[in-house]
């Protein structure tokens, strides 16, 4: 069996032009960015994604939130919990269907995400402003990239 090497110029050129690794790359960045940001709330930015999606008019279940997040309703359950130890969000049994689950905000969880919006308002104003391009065709591009997938 051989194997054949790939040659360090393939290499450049992926760590270079690859969409995956940068997308990566800067998700891993602005996460920390928001993290920090976040810290002082004891809460992280995918926290933060994850009270937004559960705050809705009527409680969502685990699907649509999952759906919301790109996670599957698994991770979803696992990232509420810290929430719910919180005290933060509660999870339900959906009365309409005894198989599923839905979540709310808590009024301490209300009162948390009433805190963290304008942190998120400020420092997404900072990244926006520091983006060499147009953030709309960015998060355009973003958006299609993730419904083609």
């Amino acid at each position: 069996m051989s194997t054949a090497a790939v040659p360090f110029t393939t290499t450049l050129h992926v760590r270079d032009h690859c969409l995956c690794l940068h997308a990566q790359r800067a998700a891993r960045a602005l996460s920390r960015r928001f993290d920090e940001a976040f810290r002082p709330l004891g809460v992280t930015s995918g926290q933060f994604s994850l009270l937004n999606a559960v705050n809705r008019p009527e409680p969502p279940t685990l699907g649509a939130v999952a759906s919301v997040l790109a996670m599957d309703r698994s991770t979803v359950t696992a990232n509420l919990k810290p929430l719910e130890r919180m005290g933060v969000v509660t999870v339900t049994v959906d009365a309409k269907d005894r198989r599923g689950r839905r979540t709310a905000l808590t009024e301490a969880g209300q009162a948390l995400l009433a805190r963290a919006t304008p942190i998120w308002i400020a420092e997404h104003a900072r990244v926006e402003a520091e983006l060499a391009g147009d953030a709309d065709a960015l998060r355009k591009g973003l958006r299609e990239v993730a419904q083609t997938v």
